[in-house]
């Protein structure tokens, strides 16, 4: 976006990694959602596109905003006259430097996680956003133990009752083919002989697209299909490496069969997983899937920076920092204006997008002088995704998110085809949660943004005998 608002000006993209995250397959499937993949491709494409770029690959190790300077790992500084901070966000693991913890966001760490599956009967999920949802969904042939601190499943993204919708579909054995997923993955020149070792995993690499799970093959040792047990309510209280269990002379649980508790363990494992409901498994290796902080490290020292309190750079509605001519975007960002009613703040591959072309138009507004408006896609909160092969569209407050106890949900739910629920206040639309091929995505999506007083429908809103798009069209 910057390269097209000015073409006869240099654009560094200055990044860690060899590889750009590029969209692709572009669709605008309404007002507010979109659909795309993410996929890795060369820095050598962009630069080729646009003749006014330039790729520069190393970390940076430290930005002086009083100087405008940029100063990167490879011992090289930059002058900026405008800069916008991408840097995103980190796996906020549950406990740093254990071999045995694996943390989830990108790529590279996919791969690392695959490897080790390979070898694994029993594994320990801790999480219960997006990642961990289809990581569980996905595995087979090893036992999963999935640690959730919600009382249901995906909690980021739905209620209880659309994790009760999904959850049939954990354990069914048989499983529909996915429909294919188009991607093609590029692999990082030179990074396979050098065989990096995992300790290397702080190195950041690029955040999963939608569909990340596509092409890796997760499989463990054993051949059974599906075998996951939830344990609800519960962190991990602490983590034991195989000696120091055997010291602390506690006994282990095996893998819960259906109905019947856990028994006591014989197997000795590499480590040991002690939750705050006091049950403690052993498993190959633990995966923490417990969401991401900021990635603002590498620029805060030595500059003011107003910081929100999820760690992220604090912006304004122009996507200024509070920092001279220093603009934030994405997950590193934290949004600090008064935001629409139906909008909130989410470290998603939709808003990434969507705040990068932004903070684009903003740079190149203040630049020439003019004012701009808040873009349209801050309106309403909006996006559409995959989990256990049905497609999801979650739309506003659809968790009722700050709306205290004054709304009320409706729902619609046919078992294994669809579950419908919105979002009430007042009469009005706040938010919904469709699951499956509902095409009722636009239909709400306007009465969500019109906030029409709907309160004379009543139940019929969700009553599947009348046509409510065309009634609203």
């Amino acid at each position: 976006k910057l390269a097209a608002e000015f073409p006869s000006e240099d654009i560094f993209l200055i990044t860690a990694s060899p590889v750009i995250k590029a969209v692709t397959n572009f669709k605008q499937v309404s007002k507010t959602l979109e659909e795309f993949d993410v996929e890795e491709q060369p820095s050598s494409l962009l630069e080729k596109r646009y003749p006014n770029i330039r790729v520069i690959q190393s970390g940076v190790k430290q930005l002086k905003s009083d100087e405008h300077k940029i100063y990167t790992e490879d011992g090289k500084e930059y002058i900026y006259e405008k800069l916008c901070l991408c840097a995103g966000a980190k796996p906020k693991l549950i406990v740093e430097g254990n071999p045995y913890v694996l943390g989830i966001r990108d790529t590279d760490s996919a791969q690392a996680f695959q490897k080790n599956l390979a070898q694994a009967e029993r594994i320990v999920v801790v999480g219960n956003g997006g990642i961990a949802l289809e990581l569980v969904y996905e595995i087979q042939g090893c036992e999963v133990i999935w640690a959730i601190k919600d009382k249901a499943i995906g909690n980021t993204f739905f209620d209880a009752g659309a994790a009760e919708f999904l959850i049939p579909k954990l354990t069914a054995e048989s499983r529909e083919t996915p429909i294919e997923c188009k991607r093609t993955k590029y692999t990082v020149e030179g990074s396979e002989e050098k065989g990096t070792p995992s300790a290397a995993s702080d190195k950041l690499g690029s955040a999963l697209g939608p569909d990340w799970h596509e092409g890796l093959h997760l499989k463990g040792t054993k051949e059974f299909s599906h075998k996951v047990h939830i344990e609800i309510l519960c962190e991990v209280k602490k983590i034991h490496l195989q000696q120091e269990f055997i010291q602390l002379q506690r006994t282990s649980l095996t893998f819960p069969k259906e109905e019947k508790n856990a028994e006591p363990d014989e197997v000795l494992w590499p480590v040991y997983v002690e939750l705050t409901n006091g049950k403690i498994y052993g498993c190959n290796f633990i995966v923490s899937a417990t969401g991401v902080v900021p990635n603002v490290e590498p620029f805060l020292d030595g500059n003011n920076f107003a910081v929100g309190e999820d760690g992220g750079l604090k912006v304004d509605k122009h996507m200024h920092t509070s920092l001279p001519d220093v603009y934030a975007a994405g997950d590193i960002c934290t949004a600090a204006w008064e935001p629409s009613r139906v909008w909130h703040q989410m470290r998603l591959w939709t808003q990434a997008r969507q705040m990068g072309w932004y903070a684009a138009k903003c740079m190149a507004a203040d630049a020439s002088g003019e004012s701009i408006d808040m873009d349209f896609s801050f309106e309403l909160f909006a996006h559409i995704t995959k989990f256990f092969n049905y497609k999801v569209v979650v739309l506003g407050k659809y968790n009722a998110q700050g709306l205290g106890s004054d709304h009320e949900l409706m729902l619609r739910c046919t078992k294994g085809h669809e579950y419908v629920k919105v979002v009430m206040q007042n009469g009005q639309m706040m938010g919904a949660v469709l699951i499956g091929e509902t095409d009722l995505e636009e239909t709400f999506e306007n009465l969500i943004l019109n906030q029409m007083d709907l309160s004379a429908y009543g139940e019929d809103l969700l009553n599947p005998d009348i046509d409510i798009e065309d009634y609203f069209d």
